[in-house]
């Protein structure tokens, strides 16, 4: 049984990795199980320098999900280098380094340096506030995303993973610049945007009003949205988005990512991933399927 797959050159063990935001760098999960049973491990959002996030509260319960409002805490990329690497690297894993920036000369910064560091795969976040464009999202529009990826990729040395975010009328159409820009392979989704309300004293429970929407509630969204990107491009994709077991894996597959990334189940169940990758091999066994790579886009339409 062959559960190997390859990301734009990179060959990853299983194609179960970790969602950035979910999984800080590692030390906690460590104490769970072996890291190293990882295809991949996808790090926190790193920023040019250290960054505390949002004031409290910043975590909210929905149903099937949680949103959260963190602001990307993160001790920023230089420490990351000198301090997480080494730690990581003791584990037979891929580094999946994602960078998130405020302004294209940031994201330019970060990939720069984060190209020269010890780490296998570069995942871009556009799902962050453009500060000089009103604070849109880069990646919500065609044209932010040509800009912000296309200067980007000149400074990528390892390849670029581009994380799309869901909140945009056409997917594909984001999917298809990000790609015609240089992206060597795409993530999806990032969070959808929500808000709760306390009904009490009526005001938003979270401190940023709306925050990021995770958990199995959008699960439906991102096998519909992988499964149109994957319609619409030709180069690796890594699915996320509410999967919870070794089914979501094989359906994410099915839609077409080529691997996948787990993450808010694992604040209930630090084991998931390991549970997953059982429930993925008895699935193959009870299927016959010799290599896990014959899941991708095999949905029948």
């Amino acid at each position: 049984m062959d559960l190997s797959v390859n990301i734009c050159g990179v060959e990853l063990k299983n194609p179960i990795t970790t969602a950035s935001g979910t999984f800080g760098f590692g030390h906690e999960y460590g104490q769970f199980f072996d890291l190293s049973m990882l295809g991949g491990v996808g790090v926190k959002g790193l920023t040019p320098t250290e960054r505390l996030g949002n004031p409290a509260p910043r975590i909210a319960e929905t149903p099937m999900g949680i949103l959260n409002c963190v602001g990307l805490q993160n001790p920023g990329i230089d420490k990351f280098i000198e301090e997480q690497i080494p730690f990581l690297r003791q584990y037979d894993t891929k580094i999946i380094a994602n960078v998130s920036g405020n302004t294209v000369e940031e994201y330019c910064g970060m990939i720069e340096k984060i190209s020269d560091a010890d780490v296998d795969l570069i995942e871009m976040n556009i799902s962050c506030p453009n500060v000089k464009c009103g604070g849109m999202a880069f990646g919500t529009q065609v044209d932010m995303v040509e800009e912000v990826v296309s200067a980007a990729k000149k400074y990528a040395k390892k390849p670029l993973i581009v994380k799309l975010s869901p909140n945009v009328t056409d997917i594909a159409e984001i999917a298809r610049a990000a790609v015609a820009s240089g992206a060597d392979a795409l993530s999806l989704i990032n969070t959808l945007l929500g808000m709760r309300i306390d009904i009490d004293s009526r005001k938003p429970i979270l401190s940023n009003i709306m925050g990021g929407m995770s958990g199995p509630a959008v699960f439906p969204v991102a096998v519909r949205m992988v499964y149109q990107v994957r319609k619409a491009v030709d180069v690796p994709i890594i699915g996320m988005g509410g999967i919870r077991n070794g089914r979501d894996i094989v359906e994410m597959m099915l839609a077409g990512a080529d691997a996948v990334a787990m993450g808010t189940v694992m604040f209930a169940d630090p084991m998931a991933p390991v549970k997953a990758l059982d429930e993925l091999k008895e699935y193959m066994k009870k299927h016959g399927i010799e290599k896990v790579t014959e899941l991708t886009g095999a949905v029948k339409i």
